[in-house]
């Protein structure tokens, strides 16, 4: 009757794992409800790989879920494995046993949530406890296993995950997220002591921890996900299912080499892609949005690309995951055929995402730091007329041009500043976004610290402003947006930006008209950039306030 209970009533009670608080941003427990999300996409994908067959009638297939925390998957595949055998194996008791025992694996991130995900799948933090739905487990943690595991040191980090030794060297009490899945050399002879046997998983699937600190003090944060993805493909399982951060697509520290992998993988056969974090786990704040992938290794393909956003329409398309000329995915499906017009006017061919050189914008914006003054350099008051004027942090500082060795040719040419990083609101997503800073004009004399990037070098006011007025033009900042992994806005972002003539003020209709947007087009430009006005102010000297609202 127990059994019973545990699974007839569940519809009726509250769902604890709806409820329980996220362990932080980078160890987030995934909703029941959007765990089931991703259960339907592999149950469909399985069906149409397997001639229409249903995954949950299949007592042989193997799950394993390396990253488990509240342990919704692995809950959720045993009551969809316990609905779909029960014609094969009408016994309720031996029904759930084979399931527990045969099926369904488990990796525990941390002490608590292998005893939470032990509690959600056997109704007992002890798989071979009296109140345990599992009759034939040995061990208390029966097919969920978490044992503590040890960085491995050399030179003050992790070798596996790059991880701090000043931050998590801190003793026996507190965890020392050192995950099993990716601290191994071997992973597959790691399964094999970890579960015994032979350890074919089918299916691999979940949601792996996102990042670790890199420092004692948290102010950087190493990726990891990418190495669950990797660990996983190694297992060479017939499907995997991962949730990950979506930064991937463009960027982020450590990612070029697992990017290049992905998009050049057409085992990846799709992607739903959520704008808002939030909107995937509620109330956090995690900024670029988050993804889950199916990977298919038998049936490789084109990949279907789904984005998804509030109340917006949902757009789907099936394509290749890499453009040839672009080195990024192109985030969404609206954007690719806005930039392949912009690129069949610059090109002339449909055939490319690459700008000829002479047209790259890129190729005007300055390298972060390029006149060698940090963003905490406040100057000096202005002692001679030969002084540099400084826009800086906050403010306008100055500094005698024999301090400055860097850059010497362009400080008497007319620039456009543009701060290094976009303003934000807080560490939520939100559209529509502004994509950059506010830009402002550098006159002869000028500089600026780490705060601003400098984009020229232009030989007259009028280009100054012509280059000004295409900067805050919304097609522009939507190819950036394109290329923008983060809030950082390096030269690298700028990759899809053509030049244009610098003798006139640009307008978006001057744009739309020179390459075709079309009116939806048009209409999806402005739902996902924000305005930039451009008034008189913008032309004269001015402060950046870098509070700036998006």
């Amino acid at each position: 009757m127990t059994e019973q209970v545990s699974f007839s009533l569940r519809g009726r009670n509250p769902d604890v794992l709806t409820c329980i608080a996220n362990l932080s941003n980078d160890e987030v427990f995934t909703p029941p409800e959007f765990a089931n999300r991703m259960l339907d996409t592999l149950a469909c994908a399985w069906a149409a790989s397997h001639n229409g067959a249903n995954l949950w009638t299949d007592k042989t297939v193997k799950f394993l879920d390396p990253c488990t925390k509240s342990g919704v998957f692995l809950r959720e595949i045993t009551n969809r494995l316990n609905k779909g055998l029960a014609d094969e194996m009408p016994d309720l008791n031996e029904r759930v046993n084979h399931i527990l025992t045969k099926q369904v694996f488990g990796i525990g991130i941390t002490h608590l949530t292998s005893l939470l995900a032990r509690r959600s799948v056997y109704c007992s933090k002890h798989a071979n406890g009296q109140h345990s739905i599992a009759k034939s487990f040995t061990s208390g943690a029966g097919n969920i296993w978490f044992e503590r595991t040890e960085h491995t040191w050399a030179n003050s980090k992790c070798t596996f995950c790059g991880a701090s030794q000043a931050a998590l060297d801190r003793g026996e009490v507190l965890e020392t997220h050192a995950y099993a899945f990716i601290h191994t050399d071997n992973i597959k002879t790691r399964m094999t002591e970890l579960f015994g046997g032979d350890m074919q998983f089918d299916v691999i699937i979940g949601n792996p921890p996102y990042q670790l600190n890199t420092d004692g003090f948290g102010t950087q944060a190493r990726p990891i996900y990418q190495q669950f993805v990797q660990q996983a493909k190694t297992l060479d399982p017939r499907f995997l299912c991962l949730i990950i951060p979506a930064r991937w697509f463009a960027g982020g520290m450590g990612l070029d080499e697992f990017r290049e992998s992905m998009l050049n993988d057409a085992r990846l056969r799709s992607i739903d892609d959520f704008l808002t974090a939030s909107d995937v786990f509620p109330g956090v704040g995690l900024k670029g949005g988050v993804c889950y992938f199916l990977w298919n290794r038998d049936h490789p393909g084109l990949c279907e690309v789904t984005t998804h956003f509030k109340d917006w329409p949902v757009s789907t398309a099936s394509r290749p995951l890499l453009e040839k000329g672009a080195d990024v995915f192109i985030r969404f499906n609206e954007g690719l055929s806005i930039l392949k017009k912009v690129m069949a006017v610059e090109t002339g061919s449909n055939e490319t995402l690459e700008l000829p050189e002479a047209k790259k914008f890129m190729k005007l914006v300055s390298s972060i730091g390029s006149f060698g003054l940090e963003s905490t350099f406040r100057g000096k008051e202005k002692r001679s007329g030969d002084d540099l004027k400084v826009y800086r942090n906050g403010g306008i500082g100055y500094v005698a041009r024999s301090e400055i060795p860097k850059e010497r040719s362009v400080f008497d040419k007319w620039k456009v500043f543009i701060g290094r990083a976009a303003p934000g609101t807080g560490n939520r997503d939100t559209y529509p976004h502004r994509i950059l800073s506010t830009p402002f004009i550098g006159e002869p004399g000028s500089i600026s610290s780490w705060t601003y990037m400098y984009i020229g070098v232009l030989d007259s006011k009028v280009e100054a402003e012509s280059v000004l007025s295409y900067l805050t033009c919304r097609l522009t900042r939507f190819l950036i947006l394109l290329h923008k992994p983060s809030q950082d806005t390096t030269r690298k972002v700028y990759t899809f930006v053509p030049t244009q003539d610098w003798t006139k003020r640009w307008t978006d209709e001057d744009l739309y008209a020179k390459y075709g947007i079309s009116a939806s087009e048009i209409e999806f430009i402005e739902k996902v950039v924000r305005p930039m006005e451009l008034t008189s102010d913008l032309f004269d000297e001015v402060s950046v306030d870098e509070g700036d609202d998006e």
